[in-house]
């Protein structure tokens, strides 16, 4: 499948393909791709199948998805480029990694869902479930805020106007399929790529308060990295690109510079 492709930059720069998370869509890496990364790569960011303005139906397992972004990114010309995944984003470039590691020069996990404990992944995808229908854009954002993450507004405002829509029963819901997801949550169960597959230099940044990332999980990359790997921890909820842009935007734009710089 094509995916819908999101894009920013000059497009004879040196590529960074941006990968994201669960219920979520391309354009959220709008102000990390033009606040940091444009000046200096060709940013690319597909909506996955299942989400956003790609196609929904299925398969959605995790080879269908890999598969889905190299054609897309073949149809856009780009062979390698350094990748960015966040959350779901995250595991699939550790799939990538591990299918054909030259299409990825570098690569950035932000918060990235390596592998979800089978009870874990039972009750994100029991939540899933429910009909997230709001009354209103406003209810979207009080739903969100109540759950005491530190999301500035700003950052649910944009994904409302991006993201949510109206739908025939007056009812708001954001654009994506609940059933893909739900089927997304099972497929974060089963055992991911071995770290030895990140053969490229690698960032991690992880939302220590909000513990996606477990601790024997930061030990084993550790161990099995290097010095390819570099670990930063940021305060926040998991989405670090909206509750931690400035460290996140920070580290990232560092790392891609520096490693680029270094090749």
């Amino acid at each position: 499948m094509l995916l819908q492709l999101h894009e920013w930059g000059d497009p004879g720069a040196p590529p960074v393909v941006c990968v994201h998370g669960l219920n979520a869509h391309g354009r959220r890496y709008r102000r990390l791709a033009e606040e940091r990364l444009a000046q200096r790569f060709r940013v690319l960011a597909p909506d996955l199948r299942g989400h956003g303005g790609s196609d929904w139906e299925p398969p959605w397992t995790i080879a269908t998805h890999v598969h889905d972004l190299l054609e897309t990114l073949d149809d856009a010309g780009v062979r390698s480029a350094g990748w960015i995944g966040h959350s779901f984003g995250g595991r699939l470039v550790l799939e990538v990694a591990a299918l054909d590691s030259e299409r990825i020069e570098r690569a950035v996990l932000l918060d990235p869902a390596i592998q979800l404990l089978p009870h874990v992944g039972f009750d994100f995808a029991e939540r899933e479930r429910a009909d997230r229908a709001y009354d209103s854009p406003e209810q979207a954002i009080d739903a969100r805020l109540e759950t005491g993450v530190p999301t500035p507004r700003a950052c649910l405002e944009e994904e409302n106007a991006e993201h949510l829509v109206a739908h025939p029963d007056g009812k708001f819901r954001f654009r994506y399929c609940q059933a893909a997801v739900v089927s997304m949550y099972g497929e974060l169960c089963t055992p991911p790529p071995a770290p030895e597959t990140l053969r490229m230099p690698a960032l991690l940044v992880h939302a220590g308060e909000f513990g996606l990332v477990r601790e024997d999980q930061l030990a084993e990359y550790e161990r099995a990295l290097g010095d390819r790997l570099r670990v930063v921890r940021v305060p926040g909820g998991h989405i670090v690109y909206w509750d931690a842009f400035d460290e996140t935007a920070d580290a990232v734009g560092a790392f891609l510079e520096n490693t680029r710089a270094e090749s």
